[in-house]
């Protein structure tokens, strides 16, 4: 038992590692991308119950798939509908977190229902800037997502780069404000002078990876300007 354990062992961490060490850019010019898998037939498209955050006026409807098989065969839950998860995101104090496809956007008022942007993205924080909106008025969303295949495999996912983006709490004004083939390592809010600041990595040695031989720019971005617009810093 113990040598059939340590086996497992040895295989879960060699996956991990593989994992881990799957790069985010490629740089192959002529590289094919792999065709599309056929979706199961058991994947469909559903959206969470919508979401209000304190202090706005706009329900959010995180968008994503279902999916009772993976693209192996592997069952993740039988045909029946209370052995499947058909939750999409997670909410919790004024931040959605999960891997979604869109977030859509509904006045209280109303019954129409738009979506934050048209583009193939998957969506991994959306953020609300709560108590800036308390402060000054401005309501203002922040996210981290995936907009491209920068790998070059084929699918847009937590394996590419993850890029930074603003909106209105209604979804207008989607904005990116990173770089492209720019990695967001953080970012955070400095309340006393409405700014957002963030640093994000770029691969200087075309390696495909992100690590200590690469080099960090460091920005900021004015949230009551009209236009936002990023300005780079350099702190050391």
């Amino acid at each position: 038992m113990r040598t059939l354990l340590s086996l497992v062992l040895l295989v879960s961490l060699v996956s991990c590692k593989q994992e881990q060490e799957t790069p985010k850019v490629s740089y192959e010019e002529n590289k094919a991308i792999p065709t599309a898998t056929p979706k199961d037939s058991t994947e469909f498209k559903v959206a969470d119950l919508p979401i209000l955050m304190e202090g706005t006026r706009y329900l959010i409807h995180p968008i994503g798939d279902v999916r009772v098989y993976d693209i192996e065969g592997k069952t993740y839950g039988s045909s029946k509908a209370n052995q499947i998860s058909y939750a999409i995101s997670n909410y919790n104090q004024n931040e959605i977190t999960g891997y979604f496809d869109n977030l859509h956007f509904q006045h209280m008022d109303s019954t129409v229902i738009k979506p934050l942007t048209a583009k193939k993205v998957q969506i991994q924080t959306a953020t609300f800037l709560n108590t800036l909106a308390a402060k000054t008025k401005k309501q203002i969303m922040v996210y981290t997502l995936v907009d491209a295949d920068t790998n070059k495999d084929g699918k847009i996912n937590q394996n590419d780069i993850r890029s930074l983006y603003l909106s209105t709490t209604s979804g207008t004004a989607f904005t990116k404000i990173s770089t492209d083939f720019q990695e967001v390592i953080d970012w955070n809010i400095i309340e006393a002078q409405n700014r957002l600041y963030f640093r994000s990595i770029e691969d200087v040695n075309k390696n495909g990876a992100f690590d200590k031989n690469d080099k960090v720019h460091y920005h900021y971005v004015n949230l009551m300007a009209n236009e936002w617009k990023v300005e780079i810093y350099t702190p050391n």
